[in-house]
């Protein structure tokens, strides 16, 4: 063989010897040195029609899926996934909401959300909180589905709803959805309630503890009397107090929970103050009052009363969405709710001011409940059924830094 032959050869075997190597070390790289998947929307088709979402995101979560080793060793596939959204809804009457949440079952906001119902049509999340209303259904089954959005996994499947057009007074589950907390609101707008029986107080007003061997002494309380010292309370003779739970925003109608609450009912409880709540109503009719209720229900969890969950009816300074509601119709809200917490197993009862029982309730057709009335006089006029008096908002108890309502019951309570 002559030389030239010989370097061609030699040359030849450097060659496919490179190669082997080449392959061997392709064929054995580390999992961090392949290319990582890119994402996709899952909503573009560009996967094609024979790889579903589901089984996209299947192979894309298992580490186990290659293994080109031959050992069993996994290789990790390293991706961008996009989160899932999910659907909840609730119907009270002739309605459907819905709420767009997250994998952590908390409401997504700020997203042009577009939901389908079925022989309905398209609803757009206006305001982008991730609440959904459908209004003025007829009674029925209905299928919603969330239109694609860019940047989200959508249900599947559609939800079925199930709409009737005859209210229930009984809790709405997942109302906590519509809870919101202070912060979130612009509590001077929405805060306004406005206490008549004040305005017309007069002279003969009482403004220290009342006490009887018929009657028990108590307060009621909210986030205006800040830190409360309960056992101070306590020892100051208090024997009950009625807390509020939260109020209805006067312009937005949001559900509000009161800062103070959990606070003032975990203190006064431990204290051994006797405990009931109420909450101040917006509500416009009858499905509004059930929402509140059921409010109430889900703000206080597995705690127990001792007194009545009242809701508390008056105006909102004349602008209030519930201010220019007919007697008729706040009656009847006023009804719904108390039907609602008894539903329950509580007490239901209504606060307002003697003029308020006066002129702006039906004052004879809520006598099943615990009537709670304001009115800042000597002695006690009004006429209707009394089962207790708010007889001052100017009283001094130890303990509380502020002025607070004194309360007489004479109502019995084990």
């Amino acid at each position: 063989m002559d030389s030239k032959t010989i370097r061609s050869a030699i040359l030849l075997t450097s060659c496919a010897f490179a190669l082997i190597v080449a392959l061997v070390f392709y064929a054995n790289r580390t999992p961090e040195e392949k290319p990582a998947n890119q994402a996709v929307s899952v909503n573009d088709g560009s996967f094609g029609p024979n790889l579903s979402d589901t089984q996209l995101h299947a192979f894309l979560n298992d580490d186990t899926f290659f293994d080109n080793t031959g050992t069993g060793q996994s290789i990790t596939v390293t991706h961008n996934s996009y989160p899932r959204l999910y659907l909840q809804a609730i119907s009270v009457c002739k309605d459907i909401r819905v709420f767009v949440l997250d994998e952590d079952g908390d409401v997504v906001e700020g997203q042009d959300f577009y939901l389908n119902v079925t022989d309905s049509g398209e609803y757009k999340d206006v305001d982008k909180d991730g609440i959904i209303t459908v209004p003025d259904l007829s009674a029925g089954d209905y299928y919603i589905s969330l239109a694609s959005i860019v940047g989200y996994i959508v249900p599947d499947e559609p939800m079925k709803v199930t709409v009737t057009d005859q209210l229930s007074y009984t809790v709405i589950n997942d109302i906590r959805y519509l809870i919101h907390d202070e912060s979130e609101i612009d509590v001077a707008k929405e805060d306004t309630a406005v206490n008549e029986a004040k305005e017309q107080a007069d002279d003969t007003e009482v403004t220290e503890i009342k006490r009887s061997d018929e009657t028990s002494f108590g307060i009621d309380v909210s986030a205006y009397q800040g830190e409360i010292d309960w056992q101070a309370v306590k020892n100051s003779g208090v024997e009950f107090a009625i807390i509020r739970a939260g109020y209805r925003g006067s312009s937005v109608g949001a559900l509000v929970e009161d800062s103070y609450f959990m606070q003032n009912l975990e203190g006064a409880k431990d204290a051994g103050i006797k405990v009931g709540v109420y909450f101040f109503t917006q509500a416009v009719n009858e499905v509004e009052a059930v929402e509140e209720a059921s409010a109430v229900i889900a703000m206080l969890g597995d705690y127990t009363l001792d007194y009545p969950i009242f809701i508390d009816t008056e105006g909102a300074g004349g602008a209030g969405r519930a201010d220019g509601l007919d007697k008729d119709t706040r009656t009847n809200v006023c009804e719904a709710f108390c039907k609602t917490v008894e539903s329950e197993g509580f007490i239901g009862g209504v606060y307002a001011s003697r003029n308020w029982y006066y002129n702006n309730l039906n004052a004879e057709q809520l006598e099943d409940y615990v009537i709670w009335e304001a009115e800042y006089v000597g002695t006690n006029i009004y006429t209707g059924k009394l089962d207790m008096w708010q007889y001052t908002s100017s009283g001094a108890i130890d303990g509380i830094n502020t002025r607070v309502d004194l309360d007489i019951s004479y109502i019995e309570i084990n």
